[in-house]
């Protein structure tokens, strides 16, 4: 059967399901599950796969090419249908729908048993001699623990071997940053090293508040007794924890018990971060890396049914970086799984707005390295996106501006930016060609024109032969609504946009067929968005000043007898500069295609008649 074929059977089976809520079942040729849904009325949704494809997300045509059948199951409300879709989804592992690892294995702090020893994280306990304090849930929280406690009581966190390794090497740099007291060099006793591992020890098992008291308490003793020197190297410790307790309360919460979860995309890959907090402070953070995850709003709802189904702690707030589908179900299924009301929130200011960033940026980050690009470029793009109303985050973004001196030197400027940065090597210049004089909407319309045309003529090549996400012209409305007509005519659907500047010449707005967007309150979209605007400018006005100055000189050649435009052409290409034409000898000059001798002779005169 052909695939249209199957296309019309299981529409034609879709049609005839009942308007009633229960769970789907899309099934390939083997009979294997490749996808779980619910819905609220299970005819109107199965047959939307079957029928246009036209606004169907990529992973979704994907999906409905490999349908061979579907089997359904008939609940008695939406909420049921949430309940068993979560159940089954948890059973079969369908590829098609989000599907998440729960690698939350058990971490341990590791003391080493040696003199000299060492304490580090480590996921699994082994039978090696050494002490372990754990098992934790949480390998994060465990990380940053170990870190804080190398940290404070300046422990070494290299890999050199004491005391085999005293003096042979300079101290790394934490020593000169003060985090480690430099076993290495020779000059730390073994008591006074095993001292502050106890200490650090303390400090991980009974935490900041107790470790503090007990170390107050023998300062005071110390400095009763007159021994100062340990007196004071007690208070920097003190010290060294209040400062990294004030540290941690950048990310407290007023809000006892929540979970904050953001999500970034770039391409079809996306990340989400969940941020965990008990007791008003950050205690765990996970990562999740997934692709094709289809519309933000759908992937948030299927991302908290996967997350909460894997644990076994519900929060009483959830919070969240933008909306989801079904919220009220959602909060439905969240409540009863935890035995007690859960909310949903998605904040616009405030606290819990912080908080989202800060999740926001960890997601950014996360996918970013494993793109290999950075966390902030992520950020800008994805605001930028959701500013414009982008339906996919725009990776490969050109932008166009003209420059000319009085109507003189008509030129434009195209840069490039890939993934957030310049992409220096897909820069390209254009010679404004269908008319003489200036005019800013005419000059943009052609060089999109051509742009086009070269698109068409190196398809899948480098540089011309890429079509851009979005299109950033240097303007305003006006621009816009020169270029727009071009796209259209062509068939070109992209996202075109102006960049709008204020009497001091720096970025104000984008501008589209309406009216303008300000992006002043984006910080990392207003960053990219201004660099943009900045380089294109700056590409495209260096452009008109080389062509300027080449007429400038070519018209100075041209003063010389025997010397035309042609000629000061040829010079200016062949020696590339005034100056090295100066220099050059009359056999020099000859070289010059075109050039004859009574020609170099005269240029030749002209440049030392001084002498």
């Amino acid at each position: 059967m052909n695939p249209n074929e199957k296309l019309r059977v299981l529409r034609e089976k879709a049609m005839r399901l009942p308007l009633s809520p229960g769970v789907y079942i899309m099934k390939n040729k083997s009979s294997e599950i490749i996808y779980i849904g619910k819905a609220k009325a299970l005819k109107n949704r199965v047959s939307q796969y079957f029928g246009s494809d036209r606004n169907h997300q990529e992973k979704v045509r994907r999906m409905v090419a490999n349908v061979d059948d579907f089997d359904y199951i008939l609940t008695s409300s939406e909420f049921e249908a949430l309940v068993l879709e979560c159940s089954l989804i948890k059973q079969h592992k369908p590829k098609y729908n989000i599907l998440l690892k729960d690698d939350k294995g058990y971490s341990y702090i590791r003391i080493s048993n040696e003199d000299w020893c060492r304490i580090s994280h480590v996921l699994q306990k082994q039978d090696d001699g050494a002490t372990y304090i754990g098992p934790y849930t949480s390998s994060w929280f465990v990380k940053n623990a170990v870190d804080e406690a190398r940290k404070i009581f300046k422990l070494p966190s290299c890999n050199r071997c004491f005391p085999r390794d005293f003096r042979k090497a300079r101290p790394c740099l934490n020593y000169y940053i003060k985090q480690c007291c430099a076993p290495c060099r020779g000059n730390i006793s073994l008591s006074d090293y095993r001292e502050r591992v106890d200490s650090a020890i303390d400090f991980l098992k009974n935490g900041n508040s107790a470790s503090t008291a007990e170390l107050e308490k023998r300062m005071e003793e110390a400095a009763e007794n007159l021994e100062f020197e340990l007196a004071a190297k007690l208070r920097d410790r003190i010290t060294a924890i209040k400062r990294m307790s004030e540290r941690q309360t950048v990310v407290a919460a007023k809000v006892e018990e929540q979970d904050v979860i953001a999500l970034m995309q770039e391409g079809n890959d996306a990340c989400f971060s969940v941020l965990r907090f008990d007791g008003g402070r950050l205690f765990d953070k996970e990562d999740f890396l997934l692709s094709d995850i289809g519309s933000p709003e759908a992937a948030r709802a299927e991302f908290i049914s996967r997350y909460y189904s894997m644990r076994d702690k519900i929060p009483p707030t959830v919070t969240l970086d933008g909306n989801i589908e079904d919220v009220e179900l959602t909060e439905q299924w969240l409540s009863a799984l935890a035995g007690r009301r859960a909310h949903i929130r998605v904040p616009q200011k405030g606290e819990q707005m912080r908080l989202v960033e800060l999740a926001k940026r960890n997601a950014a980050e996360k996918l970013a390295q494993s793109r290999g690009h950075k966390g902030s470029d992520t950020t800008a793009l994805t605001e930028l996106s959701e500013l414009l109303g982008l339906t996919v985050v725009p990776e490969y973004i050109e932008s166009y501006d003209i420059s000319n001196l009085s109507g003189q030197f008509n030129v434009a400027g195209m840069v490039v930016f890939r993934n957030g940065r310049p992409y220096r090597s897909s820069y390209r210049r254009f010679q404004i060609k269908s008319f003489v004089g200036q005019d800013d909407y005419a000059s943009m319309a052609e060089v999109i024109e051509r742009r086009l045309n070269e698109y068409e003529s190196h398809k899948g090549e480098e540089g011309f032969g890429t079509l851009p996400d979005l299109i950033l012209l240097d303007g305003g409305k006006g621009q816009v609504s020169a270029v727009r007509p071009v796209l259209e005519r062509r068939g070109y659907n992209i996202p075109l946009f102006g960049m709008v500047k204020d009497d001091k010449h720096r970025t104000r707005a984008i501008t589209g067929d309406g009216g303008e967007i300000s992006i002043t309150s984006k910080r990392s979209a207003f960053t990219l968005v201004s660099t943009i605007q900045d380089e294109v400018h700056r590409f495209a006005i260096g452009y008109m000043r080389t062509k300027s100055k080449k007429k400038s000189f070519s018209s100075s050649l041209m003063s010389i007898d025997g010397i035309g435009e042609t000629r000061a052409k040829s010079l200016l290409k062949f020696f590339k500069t005034i100056q090295r034409i100066s220099e050059a000898d009359v056999e020099e000059l000859m070289n010059v295609p075109g050039m004859t001798r009574p020609a170099a002779e005269e240029v030749y005169r002209h440049f030392h008649s001084d002498r």
